[in-house]
């Protein structure tokens, strides 16, 4: 797992340091509005995501590693023609637009792969070790990428920070082909090539099952109007309240040292309380902080209730994420786990894409601030979608 998880921490480091590269690139290379920018993060997280379904059945039976090492090469490809045609001066906003569709679905396909993979060679114990390790490796990286981001934007531009994000698929790549060992390839039950309704295998699956299927939801509601207030708080900070771009980025990096705590956290407390009740407790927990930024005030002070209300949410996230990850693959046949994942990470996308529109929209109607609170009091009711009782293990499959 070494290679692995070398491979996953370059990639996310990759990706963090990349961050907000594709807006930067289109207002200042571009010179694109609001519109155009907004359509760029919206659009192409959606269409990715309706590109990625046919992945699932695809990838379900083949080995993964092959698969792992193909969706890291295409992602490395697409980010790299953006730096190629800057360089010879044809970049576009469609060529933006369609790199941006081609890295959603293959990080789609990628992230459904290596959870197949995961749980074919480990154990449930070692699957929460791995994935709390994933979940410390990701916040790790969202400290470090981003202000080192900030500087090769600063130094060389932002198009400097796609080429350093799409080395660092290849480089991933590299590691994954150096893992070594010899993978079967999965059986097709009855044989012959995927069947259209196979496209829906995985959402049939997750809606069947008694435990994912509320917490498919939570995920998926939470997840999404978390992440659609993000432009609203940055509008709100960086405009009215008149915060630093230096201190808007300190407000969202310190935090994710909660990510590493809670990703520490989470193997002990699942072996004192069991998986159930962690998710039930963390997951109600994460649902508390957000409403608090909706008081997010000027100065000192307001900087200081971002960070804290950050840090709770991301503490509890970084405890549930590796647990709910651990227990999806355990109650997952093995040969559904590429589709499930699928269905599951698509209608993530496919709900931030749509929340984060609807968001914006009642940003410009109500006010930032008000929609941010709205959200807030929203999340407050997701702990109703978590399951109500101890999650009962399918056991091996």
């Amino acid at each position: 797992m070494g290679w692995l998880w070398a491979a996953y921490g370059t990639s996310a480091l990759g990706t963090w340091l990349a961050f907000g590269a594709f807006p930067l690139i289109a207002v200042q290379v571009l010179g694109a509005g609001s519109a155009e920018v907004a359509a760029l993060s919206a659009v192409g997280a959606a269409v990715g995501a309706a590109v990625a379904v046919p992945l699932g059945p695809w990838v379900e039976f083949r080995r993964k590693r092959p698969v792992l090492i193909g969706m890291d090469l295409v992602r490395g490809a697409a980010l790299l023609s953006v730096p190629g045609a800057y360089a010879i001066g044809v970049l576009s906003f469609v060529q933006l637009l369609v790199v941006s569709i081609v890295v959603a679905a293959a990080d789609i396909g990628f992230r459904a792969a290596s959870g197949a993979y995961l749980k074919a060679v480990l154990t449930g114990e070692e699957l929460l070790v791995v994935n709390a390790r994933f979940e410390a490796t990701a916040w790790s990286a969202t400290i470090v990428g981003p202000p080192l981001g900030g500087v090769l934007v600063g130094v060389l531009g932002p198009v400097a920070t796609v080429a350093a994000d799409a080395v660092s698929y290849l480089v991933s790549a590299l590691g994954i082909r150096a893992m070594g060992g010899r993978e079967t390839e999965p059986e097709r039950r009855g044989g012959g090539r995927p069947r259209a309704g196979e496209l829906l295998d995985g959402w049939r699956f997750i809606v069947a099952d008694a435990a994912l299927r509320p917490l498919f939801l939570n995920t998926a509601l939470f997840n999404g109007l978390v992440l659609a207030t993000s432009p609203l708080l940055a509008v709100l900070m960086l405009g009215p309240l008149r915060f630093e771009p230096w201190e808007y980025g300190l407000a969202f990096a310190a935090p994710s040292v909660g990510g590493l705590l809670g990703a520490r956290l989470a193997r002990p407390l699942v072996g004192r309380f069991g998986p159930g009740r962690v998710l039930a407790g963390a997951g109600t927990l994460r649902a508390v902080w957000p409403v608090g930024l909706a008081f997010v005030g000027p100065g000192t002070g307001g900087l200081v209730l971002v960070i804290g209300v950050e840090f709770g949410l991301i503490l509890c996230c970084g405890v549930f994420n590796p647990v709910y990850a651990t227990y999806r693959l355990q109650r997952t046949p093995g040969d559904r786990v590429t589709r499930v994942l699928t269905a599951w990470t698509v209608t993530a996308k496919g709900s931030t894409a749509l929340l984060t529109a609807l968001w914006g929209v009642l940003g410009g109607l109500l006010g930032p601030r008000t929609a941010v609170g709205l959200a807030g009091v929203l999340l407050l009711a997701t702990p109703l979608l978590l399951p109500r009782a101890e999650p009962a293990s399918r056991g091996p499959v």
